[in-house]
């Protein structure tokens, strides 16, 4: 804990200090070399966001506990397709991605089509977007679970198990704000589960606080700061919905209340590096 952290004369270290008097951070600026932190995926129509999140956060992990040297995106469609007991595409386990990762490693990925790295995510974002080219219309149905194919695109330079990237070890955090801002601020954005009401899908801009609808299910995204505004403490959160969701494709929710149980699942790792 932070009150742990003091050195023999009973000072704190200058990060600590920084970390208890910040009103408000954000990872993006924070830590500008990590481009994988201000990256909005598009999880298209597959409930995937436990990987997409997933993956998302081990790439800032990595960058950011690498002091910036590893600056890469990684796979999810590797936790989508090939962690049999993660999940699919109706939903799965940010927990079991980490702990697969452990086990098995990521490659790297990223966006639909992006280059230069083994595993693009394998669905297009469909439907029309602002800053993306038109791929086609979203299916009447969820994207199955795709096949796990342990090579790498044909163009990329590396081979499958060449390119693995491991998590060291991982966990989830205490149900308080404190202990999420510190986890956050000493080793990168984390993931978060938490519960999607009606009046969330009708979500433009501002700080999120839920007032009615029913709980249509739980839905994993990635913290990667927090702030305050009119007297309302917030969590700023990446989403996966593409960019012209939200803010930008992030949001803001309410903080320090465990709000929609934004508190309660949170799962942080420490990358090998």
């Amino acid at each position: 804990m932070v009150g742990d952290e003091r050195d023999k004369q009973g000072a704190y270290p200058v990060t600590v200090l920084i970390f208890l008097i910040s009103r408000s951070f954000d990872a993006r600026t924070y830590w500008p070399e990590c481009k994988s932190i201000r990256m909005i995926r598009d999880q298209s129509e597959c409930g995937s966001c436990w990987a997409v999140s997933s993956a998302s956060a081990m790439s800032d992990e990595l960058c950011v506990q690498s002091n910036g040297t590893i600056k890469l995106t990684l796979s999810d469609t590797d936790l989508l397709a090939c962690c049999d007991d993660c999940g699919g595409c109706f939903g799965g386990w940010p927990s079991k991605a980490y702990k697969w990762a452990e086990r098995a490693g990521v490659v790297t990925g990223g966006k639909y089509r992006q280059k230069n790295v083994c595993k693009p995510y394998v669905f297009y974002p469909c439907g029309e977007h602002e800053h993306e080219p038109y791929y086609g219309p979203c299916p009447e149905i969820w994207w199955p679970r795709p096949k796990c194919r342990r090579t790498c695109h044909y163009k990329y330079n590396k081979g499958y198990q060449e390119d693995k990237h491991f998590v060291k070890r991982s966990y989830y955090l205490p149900t308080n704000e404190t202990s999420i801002r510190q986890e956050i601020f000493v080793n990168g954005p984390v993931v978060a589960i938490f519960h999607v009401y009606d009046d969330f899908l009708e979500y433009k801009k501002g700080i999120y606080v839920h007032k009615w609808g029913s709980d249509r299910g739980a839905h994993a995204v990635k913290i990667i700061g927090w702030g305050e505004e009119d007297n309302l403490k917030y969590w700023l959160i990446s989403n996966s919905l593409n960019t012209d969701w939200g803010e930008d494709g992030f949001f803001r929710m309410l903080r320090g209340f465990d709000h929609c149980n934004i508190e309660n699942l949170v799962y942080g790792g420490i990358m090998k590096i």
